[in-house]
């Protein structure tokens, strides 16, 4: 699923923005501003996620779903609020997009026969430099 879709198919009446004081660069203006944007996501009230998506997204993102099932997504690197709004937006639908993403089957494929020979011939260079590293004793009668 792509970050674009998931942004027209929900709506931003269904994310809550709050702003704090944050930490991170901004000298002084840190101490004054409120630039730190937190982004909350009720999911299971989403009316515009199936109950399957629903279900996906509270197994696949469980680390950052808090006990009330808000999804929450931190940003406080920008300097603005503007920015770490936008900055939060943005990661919150790449975190859905990758939770919603199926995952490809690992098809198994054999080693190629250069590969195999290429192996083969390493392994015996290394163990002739292994066997060069032997102390011969030289027994005199």
């Amino acid at each position: 699923m792509v970050a674009e879709e998931l942004r027209s198919r929900i709506s931003p009446r269904e994310l809550i923005f709050s702003t704090s004081r944050s930490s991170g660069p901004g000298g002084q203006n840190v101490n004054k501003v409120n630039t730190k944007v937190e982004l909350r996501f009720y999911v299971q009230g989403s009316s515009n996620l199936s109950a399957q998506e629903k279900e996906k997204i509270l197994e696949k993102l469980n680390k950052k779903i808090n006990a009330d099932g808000e999804l929450i997504v931190v940003s406080q690197s920008e300097r603005t609020q503007l920015m770490n709004r936008k900055k939060s937006e943005e990661k919150f639908f790449k975190l859905l997009a990758a939770a919603l993403t199926e995952k490809r089957k690992r098809r198994s494929t054999k080693p190629t026969d250069a590969s195999r020979k290429k192996r083969l011939e390493k392994k015996k260079k290394r163990g002739s430099v292994k066997k060069l590293r032997k102390i011969f004793e030289i027994n005199e009668e």
